[in-house]
């Protein structure tokens, strides 16, 4: 199975699962009128939006690059995990909404008696999510995809907000305080609030062209500097990343007398050990002659000229 046939399928999962979840949850919601369930049948329902986002994103990142889009199609991935957590936004305001209005002004009755309905409901409902989420977080890792990484986020989320929903209506079964049910769809609206401001972060980012981890950034300085014998100098490093894909870009000093054949062979090598410890990069390398005639003292970049 190919990368981009696993992401479809992971993508076409969480669709299934995410439909399934909402039908379910908004029935046994009005049936007893609870707006923590109702609340958390309007998260699904984003949740069920943002996987069909993510399955497109997915499908349209696999493209290989055209005249249009020279760079490849990445960012959208990037895009999409932006508006999957403006979604999340969204469904919290209205989760919140609803509840105070509940408080404020009261609303349909609680039934009671069907409680342990709704409490199956979002029992199985933090199951098929756990399963699924996990499923989803593992592909993201392996392929590095934004877009399925913030669909397992909003699972996970749901996972704790369903299992939330559960006590308190365990708490209203036993206490009988039905404004619990309010009380507990704020919390869920909190949960979701603080899930959405980690994915906006994290996808303006990508988009914005931020650079990448420390780690990787790490990686790649260590690979120029083990052939920093046959170069003089390396600067200007700066890279990026859109979706699953990462850039990188720099400037290698040769001495000027160096053949044109040897120094595409340095920069061949360097290019390979990159690919081999990031994947999914491409690596662009601008030659620069040196003479050696600089003002030593006044560079602040490695020099072999000036440390010998």
């Amino acid at each position: 199975m190919t990368e981009h046939t696993a992401k479809q399928n992971v993508a076409r999962l969480s669709i299934a699962s995410n439909a399934f979840l909402t039908i379910a949850k908004f029935i046994v919601g009005f049936l007893i009128g609870s707006v923590s369930i109702i609340s958390e049948g309007i998260h699904s329902g984003m949740d069920l939006l943002a996987s069909v986002i993510a399955y497109f994103s997915v499908k349209k990142s696999a493209l290989p690059p055209d005249v249009d889009h020279a760079f490849g199609h990445g960012k959208y991935e990037d895009a999409s995990g932006l508006i999957e957590a403006l979604l999340i936004v969204l469904a919290a305001g209205i989760i919140v909404w609803e509840a105070i209005q509940k408080l404020i002004y009261g609303g349909t009755a609680l039934s009671t008696g069907l409680l342990y309905a709704g409490m199956i409901v979002m029992g199985v409902s933090a199951i098929c999510n756990f399963f699924v989420s996990q499923k989803l977080m593992k592909v993201a890792k392996q392929t590095d995809s934004i877009a399925l990484e913030s669909d397992a986020w909003h699972l996970r989320t749901d996972v704790l907000t369903s299992l939330g929903v559960v006590i308190g209506l365990i708490l209203i079964q036993i206490t009988g305080l039905t404004f619990l049910d309010s009380i507990i769809a704020i919390i869920v609206a909190l949960m979701i609030l603080r899930e959405a401001y980690h994915l906006i972060r994290r996808s303006f980012a990508d988009l914005m062209d931020e650079s990448l981890d420390e780690e990787e950034v790490c990686k790649i300085k260590d690979i120029i500097c083990r052939h920093q014998n046959i170069y003089t100098n390396y600067h200007s490093l700066k890279t990026r990343k859109a979706g699953p894909d990462k850039f990188v870009e720099f400037h290698l000093m040769m001495p000027h007398a160096t053949p044109l054949e040897d120094a595409h062979h340095v920069l061949q090598e360097i290019e390979n050990e990159i690919k081999a410890e990031i994947p999914r990069v491409t690596v662009i390398v601008h030659l620069d002659p040196c003479d050696g005639r600089c003002k030593r003292d006044a560079c602040t970049f490695f020099c072999r000229i000036k440390t010998e």
